[in-house]
């Protein structure tokens, strides 16, 4: 693995870092600078030849994604999706706390490079401390002129403000975010139309993540050859890895996108192997959502590609949760269940109905009254959630679907053993409370 000098966590761990002043000295802005004496299609063109795909979860290309908007518009939105609700990520969390003015300047440039005027900031409503960080950086921005009417006199004006949500993981997707802005329930749209053409309050906007944007001020002050140089061909730029569970060292990380699970968990620079002396028994690698791998899957690439050859729904948020031996799966598969059975909004009845059925069943197993059957009928209930891939208005049955169909296939000897060494007559015990 080639040595890797941080970019986007560069500023990290600098006194003040949250402040404009420490953020101008070590070079913030410069891009924006740059930026504003450009063409804005070249800024856009710029950053498609860079391949900047999103780091959100979908991994769709961010310069392309601005290319879909309609030409000849007359109001452009930019929506930063800040929301970061899937377990257990925390690297926008990291970003917003510790440089907020980087993720000022990426915004700064996409509206200028998309002809925004408005860009909000949506962020999920338990980052308190966050809130209030990113809100005196903008503070600071409007003063020195970096936000607001005719930016540093180059004619361009952008307002930003921050939205709080209410804390839906459903509102990380894109159209939920937007219904949820405009001051309604959290509930994803029917696409198309998509929010390129028809998004926020009827009009063309752009919804990006924040590391996404983050990346922005490298590709313009670097350049896009500099950024395709940096990771595999198909998952280019620097990336941030957020690893947690019983490693020596959980936090979150950066490196280009050709390190493997192996090296996140075991690799001194990253999580520094299993700590108290546990042995490692799975990785979910993607966030919860994007499925497990076992011990001996571990070789998986944390790119945009290898991840769909063990099984997983994709890289996701890249957040590696790690599981020893000591864990039983049965809570593992529980936990999950019930985070998406509580999340799900119910509009898509496969997705209301699924996941509720998974979190009862995965409830008796756990409380020692399951059935070999239950095992099938997981699986099934999985397979079937998402009816067939791009037929849900989002993509939460999908994200559900995975770990559970996964956990059960990859782990049902220790499933079944636990079946076996019940106590007789448990299975009754517990129906008879739930009647």
């Amino acid at each position: 693995m080639a040595e890797f000098e941080p970019v986007l966590l560069r500023n990290v761990g600098v006194e003040n870092s949250a402040s404009l002043k420490v953020y101008t000295q070590r070079g913030g802005y410069r891009s924006a600078a740059k930026a504003l004496k450009m063409n804005p299609e070249n800024v856009v063109e710029e950053v498609k030849r860079a391949n900047l795909r999103g780091r959100g979860g979908a991994g769709f290309p961010a310069g392309v994604k601005w290319g879909f908007l309609p030409k000849g518009r007359k109001i452009t939105y930019l929506c930063v999706n800040a929301d970061e609700s899937e377990p257990p990520t925390f690297s926008n969390r990291v970003l917003m706390e510790n440089d907020p003015h980087q993720l000022l300047e990426g915004i700064l440039i996409a509206g200028y490079a998309t002809r925004t005027t408005t860009a909000y900031i949506y962020m999920r409503v338990e980052f308190h401390e966050q809130f209030h960080i990113l809100q005196k950086a903008v503070d600071e921005a409007y003063e020195a002129g970096w936000l607001g009417k005719n930016i540093q006199g180059s004619g361009y004006s952008l307002d930003c403000y921050i939205h709080r949500g209410a804390g839906a993981y459903v509102c990380g997707e894109e159209t939920g975010l937007i219904e949820s802005l405009e001051g309604k329930r959290g509930q994803p749209r029917i696409k198309p139309p998509f929010p390129a053409v028809e998004g926020l309050f009827h009009k063309p906007t752009v919804v990006n993540n924040v590391e996404t944007l983050c990346c922005v001020p490298h590709i313009i002050e670097r350049g896009a050859d500099w950024f395709t140089s940096v990771g595999p061909p198909h998952s280019t730029g620097p990336k941030l890895f957020c690893i947690s569970g019983p490693v020596k060292r959980p936090g979150c990380y950066e490196a280009a996108m050709d390190i493997t699970v192996r090296d996140l968990v075991y690799g001194e620079q990253f999580g520094g192997g299993m700590s108290d002396g546990k042995e490692l028994k799975a990785v979910m690698p993607g966030g919860v959502s994007m499925g497990i791998i076992t011990a001996d899957e571990i070789d998986c690439k944390l790119d945009f590609e290898d991840p769909r050859n063990y099984g997983l729904l994709g890289l996701g948020t890249s957040a590696a949760v790690v599981i020893d031996t000591d864990t039983d799966m049965r809570d593992v598969l529980y936990n999950i269940c019930r985070f998406f059975g509580t999340e799900s909004c119910g509009q898509c009845t496969h997705c209301r109905e699924g996941t509720a059925w998974a979190m009862r069943i995965a409830d008796r197993l756990r409380k020692g009254a399951g059935r070999k059957e239950d095992l099938d009928v997981l699986v099934d209930v999985a397979n079937n959630m998402g009816m067939m891939p791009g037929m849900n208005i989002c993509g939460l049955s999908d994200g559900a679907a995975f770990p559970i169909r996964m956990i059960v296939e990859k782990f049902r000897a220790e499933f079944e053993e636990h079946i076996r060494n019940q106590r007789p007559g448990r299975v009754l015990e517990v129906l008879e409370t739930l009647r």
